[in-house]
């Protein structure tokens, strides 16, 4: 007779970097060998630490950059239907951030300034008109604030989720200086 607990399920998380400079992903793999802890715990599905380009069915999705063309939108809905609990991660997925410094500029005559013409090829992403963050696409759960937000409330963060608490954010994680 076995007489062990189960093993808990591990929780699946999803990740994805749309319209942003991947600090966010860098300040995650920044808890160090905390990464050996936390992969008790859970199993990556969609994410560039993987390299697995799809999602699956996950429990929690986190997702950097704001949405800055018509694939970024694309991919959001798509993680956003996989995901059981979604994340805004930093900056740029709760307000668009620096991306979203263009709002103010006319798209067309931007890229006519930049390319000296505006690019026309069917593999290219059709820009949208603004940045937008991805609240305004999708219901997200919970924002994670930041740029980046610091490993150690990554970390905290993840720690809550996956005891089933709610999150607890400090408060210095918003500040302008």
């Amino acid at each position: 007779m076995n007489t062990q607990p189960p093993t808990p399920r591990k929780l699946r998380v999803a990740t994805v970097s749309l319209a942003g400079c991947f600090g966010c992903h860098m300040s995650f793999l920044d808890i160090d060998e905390r990464l050996f802890e936390l992969i008790e715990h859970i199993e990556f599905d969609r994410s560039p630490l993987t390299d697995i380009k799809t999602v699956g069915p996950c429990d929690i999705g986190l997702v950097e950059g704001g949405l800055c063309n018509a694939e970024n939108v694309e991919v959001l809905r798509a993680f956003r239907d996989q995901c059981r609990v979604l994340v805004a991660v930093g900056a740029c997925a709760i307000s668009g951030g620096l991306p979203a410094l263009r709002n103010h500029l006319d798209v067309g005559e931007m890229l006519q300034a930049v390319y000296g013409t505006v690019p026309n090829d069917p593999e290219l992403p059709l820009p949208l008109n603004r940045v937008l963050p991805i609240h305004e696409v999708v219901q997200i759960d919970y924002a994670l604030p930041g740029c980046p937000p610091p490993a150690d409330a990554f970390w905290q963060f993840l720690q809550d989720l996956m005891a089933g608490r709610e999150p607890q954010l400090k408060k210095g994680l918003i500040r302008y200086d």
